[in-house]
């Protein structure tokens, strides 16, 4: 016990070190809302003193859709530029819409060139569509992070019928019932990041 309790002191991060939470932008339609609801969450992580927050969008990647082991240098350069954003994040959030039932291939596409980036960490959703509000997406986002040994948090926010939700500027129309939605999602986003940030730095994971 005496060691266990000596390794985890010297190697674990103050719980006052900010959380690095990297948010993934899922769609990369064209004329896509997607930027409303990232420009939305992340207004509500600006100058919180638990998260530091990286906007990982898949529009901007260009990542090789055909998975191989013989990459160019120009694939192997993309590649390693985002393994390393994803390597230095201590959790995430994903931000996607629903597409017919599910979510964007360019998500897909970006989890499956990961393995280790992700494992031991958690992952939060903000979801937006139609009637569902996306979470038909993120349903099937919870079993495909699961095979990655991440840790999907309960609570989510979503938004239905999200197109009428905000107005031109961006701002939520009736935003008190989202606003505690984020801050739970944020709230145990924290205590995930925090307690697995700190397992990990006492004893690497070997899933």
């Amino acid at each position: 016990m005496d060691l266990i309790t000596a390794e985890t002191t010297a190697t674990a991060l103050p719980t006052t070190t900010p959380l690095k939470v990297a948010v993934i932008l899922a769609s990369n339609r064209e004329g896509r809302f997607a930027p409303v609801v990232a420009d939305w969450f992340l207004a509500r992580t600006d100058g919180h003193p638990g998260i530091e927050t990286d906007l990982v969008d898949v529009a901007a990647l260009d990542l090789p859709t055909a998975l191989t082991y013989s990459h160019g240098p120009e694939d192997r350069a993309r590649l390693a530029e985002v393994s390393g954003r994803l390597a230095d994040a201590d959790a995430f959030v994903v931000i996607t819409p629903e597409y017919n039932h599910s979510y964007p291939a360019p998500l897909k596409n970006l989890i499956d060139w990961h393995r280790a980036e992700w494992q031991a960490k958690p992952v939060a959703f903000v979801s937006y569509g139609g009637v569902s509000g996306g979470l038909r997406a993120v349903e099937h986002l919870r079993q495909v992070f699961a095979e990655l040994h991440v840790v999907s948090i309960r609570d989510t926010v979503s938004f239905h019928n999200a197109g009428a939700l905000f107005d031109d500027e961006g701002r939520h129309r009736d935003p008190v019932g989202p606003d505690a939605a984020a801050k739970s999602l944020l709230d145990q986003l924290i205590w995930w990041g925090r307690a697995l940030r700190d397992a990990r730095a006492a004893h690497p994971y070997g899933g």
